[in-house]
């Protein structure tokens, strides 16, 4: 049987890589997609450098496919990607949404009008579960932004584990941080030609978060796939 081609909509952290990990069985996955600021040098979902998430889809063996745009025109630019998409053969795009109703109806709505199928695998769950599930998946990741207000910046660097879960928990922090408590970056996995190896930049506060500032290590050395 010939599985669907799609794409996941990736940040580089845990949500996105356990709904890749889920949907593999059931697509042809063959492209990560990513929109970065209008300057092209961060990424507008965890503020990461676009370097280190083209090296990291490099380890994936996937292609980054990007654009850029500012909030005002992040719709446009982004339906760019997936016409783009549409064109190239794919028919499914994969989101790793949990339980943010304007982002499914909205994700739902732009591939609808590019002609796309968005797929939600994390959709609903308990997302204690969606951690553990995650865990179990064999990747790593760690914490690499924080809402200042719940967590300060000694949570940045931080390996997720139970210990983590636990301790997130204790504070009333979801589980997956779905209310934008904070955000990762997957750094191992099974999937992963190799680990990424990245090294502190800085430690800022920027728009109410703590933000770990990381860029690749000289010691990376990977191949990668292409669209």
């Amino acid at each position: 049987m010939i599985k669907p081609r799609a794409a996941v909509s990736w940040s580089g952290g845990k949500d996105s890589y356990l709904a890749l990990d889920r949907a593999a069985a059931s697509f042809d996955i063959r492209a990560l997609i990513t929109m970065f600021t209008e300057d092209g040098t961060r990424s507008r979902s965890h503020g990461q450098r676009p370097e280190v998430l083209d090296h990291q889809a490099r380890l994936l063996n996937l292609p980054l496919v990007h654009g850029r745009g500012s909030w005002k025109s992040y719709e446009q630019a982004f339906k760019r990607l997936l016409r783009e998409l549409a064109g190239s053969g794919f028919s499914h795009v994969i989101f790793g949404d949990i339980f943010l109703d304007e982002h499914k109806a909205w994700v739902e709505r732009v591939c609808n009008e590019c002609l796309l199928q968005a797929v939600e695998p994390l959709w609903g769950e308990p997302t204690t579960e969606l951690f553990r599930e995650f865990l179990a998946t064999g990747a790593q990741a760690q914490i690499v932004a924080t809402k200042a207000a719940l967590l300060d910046k000694k949570w940045l660097g931080t390996t997720l584990s139970e210990q983590t879960l636990s301790a997130l928990e204790s504070r009333g922090v979801d589980a997956c941080g779905e209310h934008g408590e904070y955000h990762t970056i997957v750094f191992t996995s099974p999937r992963m030609t190799a680990p990424l190896k990245l090294r502190e930049v800085g430690r800022l506060l920027h728009d109410g978060y703590w933000m770990l500032d990381l860029e690749l290590s000289d010691t990376n050395n990977a191949t990668g796939g292409s669209l």
